[in-house]
């Protein structure tokens, strides 16, 4: 055995050099991220809300017009963050807007009535919500180049 690979620590990759045992890099929650995500909180709570009246305004195009905004704000999300939790914040957003906007008042109404639209919504929401939260990532790492073993 060479006297490098006998001095390597367990942790470390061969050739690094910087590695610490125990250690792992780790990114920390900076005023800007969590700036961004309180910014995609309330975009995700807009876009639930409006989502909520144009789909029960206009049946069929609104159905979709209102899919089409959550699946940009949650594909934007994730790729503005860099992360899946960019899919999961505006997905938060827009979950508490829809439940606030669904649940009834005292008096007995409410903004769903409780068609097939609203279910749609829901429903489709949530699916495209979970799509883009675990959809791959390789758009994270198309501009970097790697060396495998380096």
């Amino acid at each position: 055995m060479s006297e490098q690979s006998q001095s390597r620590q367990p942790n470390e990759r061969p050739g690094s050099g910087t590695a610490q045992p125990g250690t792992r890099p780790t990114r920390g929650l900076k005023p800007g991220r969590i700036a961004g995500y309180v910014g995609l909180l309330a975009l995700g709570f807009v876009v639930g809300a409006a989502g909520s009246l144009v789909q029960a305004a206009w049946f069929p195009a609104g159905l979709l017009l209102a899919l089409f905004g959550c699946a940009g704000l949650f594909y934007g999300g994730a790729r503005a963050a860099g992360t899946q939790f960019g899919a999961l914040v505006p997905a938060g957003g827009w979950m508490a807007a829809v439940l606030l906007l669904s649940a009834g008042r005292p008096e007995g109404d409410g903004l769903f009535a409780g068609g097939l639209g609203e279910i749609l919504f829901l429903l489709g929401g949530v699916a495209l919500a979970v799509i883009c939260a675990t959809m791959s990532r390789s758009w994270s790492s198309a501009g970097q180049i790697s060396r495998l073993g380096a």
